[in-house]
């Protein structure tokens, strides 16, 4: 096994990429034209991606483990912060709907998958259990399914290899849909068009640098932000953690047990509930600090260059490839979906791509690129949609698991 220039285990040396990574991207995005239209968070991406692949940087660290436990809890309520809370009902309904009709399409992609390749591919019952309860409702779906089928680890192992790439190629694809004209033209996209008129008549600025102007900050704000930040996550993780353990759970368990766990027990659903009742209850508290949306951004674009970090191109090559068919028939089927059913039903552009991320990628992918994207009035909705999806795809994981595993 090759191993990087860069150890796994040398922290300073990975966080100060990451780091700087990020503030490389994040200033491309902001001095040049073309990188503005590209988007920081899909140099972010490509980047990581590519130094990965030349063996510079690990594909796997502490490091990046910290990223997913610490940065993105932190970053959803500091963006989470400056919600405007009076449509998030409204606009989740809406989101709601786009997510299941996308969800529908996660789940023909599973079935046509599994029918073409059952015979090439062993044991497809349970990695096709386990994919379709990830890509309804994110990674966290994954590792249930593995443990509830008790699936091979060898091919746990070169499932996530498949996975990994996949979602690498996936969020490229979803971040650039908005720059082609054909698409713009089909669909309505209110949500582009308001970042794009708020963009500078500058020539030399670009529409990122016009967004992120420069705003007046203080120590007080850095401190009551990043305080504020870190007692919501410790409160919300420690509940849900207590309703997780308290609530009974297993296969035998009432379905009534099993939902209300999934939804007061689920750590990120507590942290979206608890920081928008925060926020109800201390409007004038929250609306008075400044640079949250920025502090909370920037760690966001550390989890790009995160999941930039692939399994290994050559990898997927010499050992997955198959698998690599199966997880891109099931992409391609949910994004066919969601953008001819988004259509039919007169879904903005922009909701039908968040629906599509929040299923395969999960709430904290479509978040981030809601972020990236400057769609703020879109991120309470998906982040609350797409926890709703951890229950969802477990159901369909399941159901489709025992139904495969007939045909096996």
């Amino acid at each position: 096994m090759e191993t990087s220039l860069i150890s796994p285990d040398n922290t300073w040396a990975l966080w100060t990429f990451l780091t700087g990574w990020a503030a490389v991207s994040i200033y491309l995005e902001q001095k040049y034209t073309w990188a503005s239209k590209v988007s920081g968070a899909i140099i972010a991406l490509i980047g990581a991606m590519v130094l990965a692949n030349l063996n510079v940087i690990p594909l796997e660290s502490s490091v990046y483990d910290a990223v997913w436990s610490y940065v993105v809890p932190l970053a959803i309520p500091l963006l989470l912060f400056q919600a405007n809370i009076k449509k998030i009902w409204q606009e989740s309904g809406r989101m709601l709907t786009i997510f299941l009709l996308s969800a529908a399409g996660t789940v023909a992609g599973t079935i046509l998958s599994f029918v073409l390749l059952k015979d090439a591919i062993p044991h497809l019952d349970k990695i096709g259990a386990m994919m379709s309860a990830s890509y309804t409702g994110g990674g966290v779906n994954f590792a249930a399914m593995a443990a509830k089928f008790e699936t091979p680890g060898e091919l746990v192992s070169a499932t996530v290899v498949a996975d990994n790439m996949m979602m690498a190629t996936f969020f490229f694809v979803l971040m650039a849909i908005p720059t082609f004209n054909f698409f713009r033209n089909m669909f309505r996209t209110p949500h582009i068009d308001e970042v794009e008129s708020g963009a500078s008549s500058n020539e030399d600025e670009t529409q990122a640098a016009s967004f992120w102007k420069r705003k007046e900050i203080s120590l007080k704000d850095i401190a009551l932000s990043v305080a504020s930040a870190f007692a919501l996550v410790t409160i919300s993780f420690h509940l849900a953690d207590f309703f997780a353990g308290t609530i009974p759970n297993g296969e035998n368990v009432n379905v009534f047990y099993q939902i209300l766990g999934g939804i007061i027990g689920d750590r990120y659903l507590m942290l979206t509930t608890l920081t928008v009742l925060a926020v109800i209850l201390m409007p004038n508290y929250f609306e008075n600090i400044q640079g949250t949306q920025e502090i909370g951004t920037f760690l966001i674009y550390l989890f790009f260059v995160v999941i930039g970090v692939p399994a290994s191109i050559a990898l997927v090559v010499t050992t997955s490839p198959l698998l690599l068919v199966f997880v891109l028939i099931i992409v391609l089927m949910n994004l066919l979906f969601s953008l001819v059913l988004g259509k039919l039903f007169k879904f903005n552009l922009e909701e039908v791509l968040l629906a599509s991320n929040a299923n395969l990628g999960g709430p904290t992918t479509a978040a981030a690129m809601a972020i990236a994207k400057g769609w703020n009035k879109l991120i309470v909705p998906i982040l609350l949609v797409g926890t709703l999806g951890y229950i969802v795809g477990n159901y369909i994981g399941t159901g489709l698991g025992y139904w495969f595993g007939a045909f096996m």
